[in-house]
């Protein structure tokens, strides 16, 4: 029984499919990228490996927050990483960027004809310059 003033909140979320779905992997990558932290974790470990104390050196967060965002981008299968003694090494997934990239690439093309389309348009219609008297 509930009494005057007691309240619960319950929030139904759709169910995503499975993991092994590719529109899902997408959804978590895409997810996982929103973040502007994330986002430069990702820059930094384009450049190669790093410890998770580097990565943490240019954001203005405490430790624990930065292990959180890697734990993000690990379970969408963008960073793995490997403790050899008291250091967690981060690096990225070979490939992991490649489904994002060629989704974008596939939403980009349609777009670029059409502006090409315009341009040619805009191009074979121009009307003739007037002559000034």
């Amino acid at each position: 029984m509930t009494t005057p003033g007691d309240v619960s909140i319950v929030k139904y979320m759709l169910n995503h499919g499975d993991g092994d779905d590719p529109g899902t992997r997408l959804d978590a990558v895409f997810r996982a990228l929103s973040d502007a932290s994330r986002r430069t974790i990702v820059e930094r470990l384009v450049r190669g490996p790093a410890s998770v104390g580097t990565l943490a050196a240019p954001l203005q967060m405490s430790l624990p927050a930065v292990l959180q965002h890697l734990a993000v981008l690990e379970t969408a299968g963008i960073v793995q990483s490997q403790k050899i003694g008291r250091v967690r090494t981060c690096s990225l997934v070979p490939g992991a960027l490649t489904g994002p990239t060629a989704w974008l690439a596939a939403q980009r093309l349609p777009a670029e004809r059409r502006l090409d389309r315009l341009g040619d348009h805009l191009t074979t219609t121009r009307p003739a310059p007037q002559e000034q008297s």
